[in-house]
This record gives C-alpha cells, sequence and structure tokens, in this order.
C-alpha cells in the first residue's frame, strides 16, 4: 500500500533532471572497485598459503 509520501517521492524523482557523475565520484568508484578486487586476491592468497588445509 502506497502512502501519499511514497507518491510524492516518486513524482520528485521522476522530475529530476539526468546528472553525470562528476570526476571525483568516477574517481571513488573506481577506488572503491580496486580496493574491492585487491582485498579478493590478498584474502585468496592468504588462504591459500598461509592457512593450514581443512580437514573435509
Amino acid at each position: 500500500m502506497e502512502t501519499k509520501e511514497d507518491v510524492k517521492f516518486h513524482e520528485e524523482v521522476q522530475k529530476m533532471e539526468y546528472e553525470p557523475l562528476d570526476e571525483t565520484e568516477m574517481k571513488l568508484i573506481r577506488w572503491s572497485i580496486g580496493l574491492g578486487i585487491g582485498l579478493l586476491v590478498v584474502l585468496f592468497l592468504v588462504s591459500k598459503f598461509l592457512l593450514p588445509p581443512g580437514t573435509h
């Protein structure tokens, strides 16, 4: 069930113009993705070479 506020918010979002991302925002996105991938690689290498194998 939609409330009056939900309808107003939806209308406001539809009225908004498209704004391309700033260079700073793009830099933050790239750094975040790079950091996430880098940390996944580090965690994989730590689990592969530094931790003892599990007894499955």
